[in-house]
Formats: structure tokens, sequence, C-alpha cells
């Protein structure tokens, strides 16, 4: 038997499931990570007490200034991250909602997940490696062990290269291709030195400020993502492959010629 209520106590007893509804989906888990601004490191220098680059069998040079790699911190892939989460990073500059596929793209286990990224991270480092010796035109007999602790995935590549090409060659006239300055960027890079996009630029430009960078340098296809949240006092440089990466760098740092910007 049903009963016919007033207009008041109608509305009273249809909130209730909407707001048991919105508290569901405020606390309810979403295919979403959660990430911030990470760690930096210098490729030209050590990390946890180990040289980042090590080469034997051809002289190398002692440089000044920094290459600096870029990273993102982010949720695990099991992490439950809430619409309230969502909702909080949205607002924060410093933060940013990323789909958890973008992040952990290859699924299963933390553990797969784990040895998946540094699967990446191995072969990111040998095409690292092959690109500078390429575009130097070494020879075979040269040895480069890269050497990262903590760290995964494949875009630092194109600072490895660089950090190789400066140990090794510098601008190519005795001086150093950072010109002494902080230098940080991202960008995957490939045997033959092209540079690939990653993801989350505009996080790492704010890890490279904090860390005391004055350059970025950013493949040319994140150009709009990385000037979204850009720090002052970071100046963006667009490269797409390892040659133009190092020009603009001696550009910069001599004084002559023109630095590409976003």
């Amino acid at each position: 038997m049903l009963s016919r209520l007033t207009r008041p106590k109608a509305v009273a007893v249809c909130a209730v499931p909407v707001v048991a509804l919105l508290a569901t989906a405020v606390f309810a888990p979403l295919p979403f990570s959660l990430a911030q601004p990470g760690l930096t490191a210098n490729v030209l220098g050590e990390n946890k007490g180990d040289p980042v680059i090590t080469i034997s069998g051809a002289p190398t040079r002692k440089t000044s200034g920094e290459l600096r790699m870029t990273t993102i911190e982010a949720t695990g892939p099991d992490a439950n991250v809430s619409l309230g989460d969502v909702f909080s990073a949205w607002f924060a500059t410093d933060k940013a909602v990323m789909p958890r596929d973008s992040v952990y793209p290859s699924g299963g286990s933390v553990k797969e997940i784990e040895q998946h990224n540094a699967n990446e991270m191995k072969e990111s480092q040998d095409n690292a490696t092959e690109a500078a010796l390429g575009y130097l035109h070494e020879k075979g007999d040269v040895k480069v062990t890269l050497k990262l602790a903590d760290v995964g995935g494949p875009s630092a590549g194109l600072l490895f290269s660089l950090g190789i090409v400066d140990k090794l060659d510098g601008d190519g006239s005795g001086g150093d291709l950072t010109g002494g300055r902080v230098v940080a960027g991202t960008g995957t890079i490939d045997a033959d030195g092209k540079v690939g996009a990653v993801g989350g630029v505009s996080l790492k430009t704010q890890a490279a400020r904090r860390d005391g960078a004055t350059v970025f340098l950013v493949p040319k296809a994140e150009c709009s993502d990385a000037k979204a949240e850009l720090p002052k006092g970071l100046r963006l440089i667009p490269v797409t492959d390892l040659e133009g990466a190092v020009n603009a760098l001696v550009s910069l740092e001599k004084g002559k010629g023109s630095v590409p910007s976003c």
C-alpha cells in the first residue's frame, strides 16, 4: 500500500539515495593516477655514489654545468584514487590527473610493471648510447655504461645521449655543451637520434626549475604542454633529434646562430 507524500517530504526522501550516490562516487576508486614533480638527476655527475655515465676506450672531458634528466612521481598502479582526490589535484598547479593506463601502459601487477619500466630504461640507455656514438662517428671500441638508480621508463634517453656527447666531445671546440649552465630536459630517443614525446612535461619543468635549471629541452610536439605551467626563469628549447639539440645548446653557449623556441 502506497501513501501519498507532500512535496517537501518527497524531496527529502529522494535526496537520501542521491546523497548516498554522491558519497559513493567521492570515495570510489577511479582509473586515474595523481602525479607531481619528481626527482631530477645530473647525468654528468653521480647518482647514489656511482657515476651515471662511465666511458672507456676513448678519452673523456672534465665537464662543468649540469644536464638534468627529469621525472614525475605518480601514485602506484594499485593505489585507490577517489573523486575527491581528483578534484583536489585538478585545481593544484603542481599536480596532474592522468589516466592510469598512460602512466602504467603495461598493466599487470606492480612487479610486472616495475620489470616493464626497467626493460624500457635498458632499451633507452642502449638507444641513447648508439645515437650518441653514431652522432660522434665513434668506433665500436668505445664502451659506455649508464647507471641511474630508482628510475624506470624511456624518457631520459635524450639527456643520456647529450651527456655522452658532452663527456666525449663537449661543444666540439673545447667548451662544455652546457656552457656551464644547469640544463634540464626530457624525451625518448631512438638509435638514429630521433627524439620522441613523453608525458607529464608541465610537471617536469617545475621539477627542473626547482633544482636550478634555466634551460629545458622539450620534444617539439609537447611545446604547448610545457608552456602550460612554465615556471619563471626557465627557457624552453624544442627539439626533434639529437643533432638539433646539440646545435641549439652550442648556439646558446656561443651566442651565435638561432636558438629555437616554443
